[in-house]
């Protein structure tokens, strides 16, 4: 019976030691896991981009904002032809070569082999990109009849038409799976530059097809596909966007594994994170903050001329902004070294053309609207016009040509009072902002501004001003026959003596007229963590994140 009962007794001891050692081995295997899983986690980087608001979509062709550029355009998609980074120089990007027919009518473009489109939650392709996917991208832009050129509501494709090339396409051919031929109507100077702008971004077909076969095409617009850098993998209205490296992009994967938006509307928010090192990089600090910024150790900051130009642009359909005399005794009433001193703390110049000084076919002779009071009440009663009340809009975001509008318009309201012009300062959401402002029937004047998207004038002088983008980008609803021929002339000849001549004469109409007061030219400020490493800067005020990195 003992012997029984030790036998027993040894045998539960046994047992019990074997359940000990497999909780213990289970408990090194979860600790090993943990460690292994920590390890890779700290091998990871997330890259956090304290971003100035919220995109409009997530379809760049829809919209024309660089916040929107920046969260779609510049991450998830390529173009045919990219922007060399830090300049305004095309290079190949989807097209990897090209030729001009001699007569400039004729551009065809070799496409790039073995590019893979992102492979996501919501879609895994199952072909490599061509030239199917280059035709869908500018026919529903180009085409009424597209199925899908109003796929969302209002959709306006504002930057396709602005530019007017509805009339310039001819045609789109496809020449074979990896070659497109695109025909013009007429010779277009800036035609290249405007095929590596975000509104040329291409999509998918297969994903555009699968969409629509689903019935839930409108999900192009909060759920992209691209072939870009960067894969989208969700969004928190207002809070944050989130992507992943794209594991098979065509110009190699990014050393930034995870890439966050962090959305943050206030500038003195923003900068607070950034300090904190809750965020790598930062847009638009507060002027009064650059200072400070460059005499922090753990920061670095980067800087240059802004290729921009911030304005009013008063409704020239509506009485009485349809009076030249009232747009130019208001231009006269403003003045613009206090908002260059207030706003941007001597980080800018006062403006007097629509196209910035650092870009080629800058008049320089033309004289700016002085700051006069007496003559701004002069034009005002031989206009006839008295006891003026007026919209004031001001911006809700920061952008680099205006880091503040409300300060901005406070300014410019206290001017106007000074001329008995009573302006009411309204605002909306970015997005809404955006959209209302379009309005032919708008009141007022509305305070925006504009960084040059190929480096070309004729994106500013066209793009804001031609007859083509009245109703969209051209928000001061003005269509000038004379200003228009020239802007149109100037697109069709490639010499550049020429073409400075035909802008010069563009400019002089403009000012003569002043659909717009034009107020200042910034210089963009990006800081940063001291960390940070392949971050380029550029003229075009785009933030992309590709090539970017963290230091060790």
């Amino acid at each position: 019976m003992k012997s029984d009962y030790m036998t027993q007794y040894n045998r539960l001891k046994l047992l019990a030691l074997r359940e000990v050692l497999l909780k213990l081995t289970a408990t090194f295997a979860t600790a090993l896991l943990a460690a292994t899983m920590i390890s890779g986690a700290a091998a990871a980087k997330t890259f956090v981009y304290c971003s100035e608001g919220s995109p409009e979509g997530f379809d760049p062709s829809l919209y024309t904002a660089g916040t929107t550029f920046d969260a779609a355009a510049h991450t998830v998609y390529n173009r045919l032809l990219e922007f060399k980074p830090g300049t305004t120089e095309t290079v190949p990007g989807l097209a990897e070569d090209y030729e001009i027919s001699e007569d400039g009518l004729e551009y065809t473009f070799k496409l790039r082999p073995g590019v893979k489109f992102q492979t996501t939650d919501f879609f895994t392709p199952t072909r490599d990109f061509n030239a199917d996917d280059v035709i869908i991208s500018f026919e529903r832009q180009w085409k009424k009849d597209h199925p899908w050129h109003s796929y969302v509501p209002g959709a306006n494709w504002e930057y396709f038409v602005g530019m007017g090339l509805p009339d310039l396409i001819e045609s789109i051919e496809k020449v074979d799976d990896m070659t497109v031929r695109f025909k013009l109507k007429r010779p277009e100077a800036p035609f290249l530059a405007s095929l590596a702008m975000p509104f040329a971004s291409i999509m998918s077909k297969e994903y555009l097809d699968k969409l629509e076969a689903e019935g839930n095409m409108q999900l192009l617009n909060q759920q992209p596909v691209g072939t870009g850098p960067f894969q989208f993998v969700a969004y928190q209205q207002d809070a944050v966007i989130r992507y992943k490296a794209n594991p098979d992009y065509w110009n190699g994967k990014q050393k930034i594994d995870d890439l966050v938006f962090a959305i943050t509307p206030d500038a003195s928010v923003r900068y607070q994170k950034l300090k904190a090192g809750e965020c790598h990089l930062m847009p638009f600090p507060n002027a009064a903050d650059v200072e400070e910024m460059k005499a922090d150790p753990n920061l670095k900051v980067m800087e240059q001329e802004g290729l921009n130009v911030a304005y009013l642009a008063y409704n020239t359909k509506v009485a009485p902004f349809d009076n030249v005399k009232v747009r130019k005794a208001l231009n006269h009433a403003i003045n613009k070294e206090a908002i260059v001193d207030a706003v941007f703390q001597g980080l800018a110049t006062p403006a007097k053309n629509p196209i910035p000084p650092t870009m080629w076919s800058y008049n320089d002779d033309i004289e700016d609207d002085a700051y006069d009071l007496d003559q701004a009440k002069k034009l005002l009663e031989e206009a006839g016009v008295s006891n003026l009340s007026m919209k004031l809009w001001a911006m809700p975001v920061s952008r680099p040509y205006m880091l503040n509008a409300r300060r901005a318009a406070e300014i410019i309201q206290s001017d106007f009072q000074k001329i008995g012009v009573n302006a009411e300062i309204v605002s909306y959401e970015w997005a809404e902002y955006l959209e209302r402002s379009k309005a032919e029937d708008r009141d007022g004047a509305v305070m925006l501004g504009w960084t040059g998207d190929n480096g070309d004038p004729d994106n500013f002088l066209h793009t804001l001003l031609g007859c083509e983008a009245v109703g969209g980008n051209n928000r001061a609803q003005w269509c000038n026959e004379e200003f228009n021929n020239l802007v149109m002339q100037a697109k069709q000849v490639t010499d550049v003596e020429e073409r400075t001549r035909l802008y010069k004469e563009a400019q002089v109409v403009f000012k003569r007229e002043a659909p717009w007061a034009t107020l200042v030219h910034s210089v963009a400020i990006v800081p940063m963590r001291k960390e940070v490493v392949g971050f380029v800067q550029s003229p075009l005020g785009d933030f992309a994140f590709e090539g970017v990195d963290l230091a060790e």
